[in-house]
């Protein structure tokens, strides 16, 4: 998608607005069906932040994902609308699998997304 869907760019606005991350979201992106948990960044960046700290061979870069390791909200632009979307608690919905079990974490370009819809899609593990 060359530009993004505004209703889409409200939608993420106003989670980061609001600092809610309860607004469930399903996006096709190039290749993939993901869905999950719209957050705001900040909350979506400590929890990324949280758990690369709790690895050994990861924690040197949890940094890059916290307030101090990075300049400003790279997914903003100087009119202040999101760039990307932060999902958490997501799938990637693979016929009748959602990877990962537990769910994951996705930063999704607005501009790749090209259809999207309210709510989080089940699938069945059977």
């Amino acid at each position: 998608m060359a530009k993004p869907d505004t209703l889409l760019v409200d939608i993420a606005a106003l989670v980061e607005s609001e600092q809610s991350n309860q607004m469930p979201l399903t996006v096709v992106v190039p290749g993939a069906v993901i869905t999950g948990r719209l957050a705001p960044e900040a909350v979506w960046r400590a929890r990324v932040a949280e758990v690369l700290g709790d690895s050994e061979r990861l924690k040197s870069f949890a940094t890059l994902f916290t307030p101090t390791g990075a300049d400003g909200p790279p997914s903003s632009p100087g009119d202040g609308r999101p760039t990307h979307l932060h999902l958490h608690l997501a799938r990637i919905l693979q016929g009748s699998f959602g990877l990962p079990d537990t769910g994951g974490m996705y930063r999704i370009a607005l501009d790749e997304v090209s259809s999207w819809t309210v709510g989080e899609l089940s699938y069945s593990d059977r």
